[in-house]
């Protein structure tokens, strides 16, 4: 079952990653690096989950040593955060460039700078 989050993790780094190289719309780069991060995130937390432990919150019922390591989901979480704050900032950006250049294509952003 592990493999399954495995191989939906690596596939969506490579849809992002595929993305990134061919796209030539900002925007559609911005989404690509969206996705990439999506797959990373789903790859950390695959590997912390460990078959027949519960989340590391505390309840009754649950010991300390039924719990799965919580370092890989505060991690993400963490990763979320700042990934969110970056994609805001990087479309910030975007609107700018468009804004200054009437335009999103990167090669022809790349033209008009000169």
């Amino acid at each position: 079952m592990i493999s399954v989050y495995y191989f939906g993790a690596i596939a969506l780094v490579l849809v992002g990653l595929y993305g990134v190289l061919v796209k030539k719309n900002l925007m559609k780069i911005l989404i690509s690096l969206s996705i990439m991060e999506t797959g990373v995130n789903l790859l950390l937390i695959s590997i912390g989950y460990v078959s027949g432990k519960s989340a590391p919150i505390l309840s009754e019922g649950v010991k300390w040593n039924q719990a799965v390591d919580p370092i890989p989901q505060a991690l993400v979480l963490t990763a979320i955060v700042i990934g969110v704050a970056t994609t805001a900032m990087a479309l910030s950006a975007a609107i700018l460039i468009y804004e200054k250049y009437g335009t999103l294509n990167v090669e022809e952003i790349r033209r008009l700078r000169g």
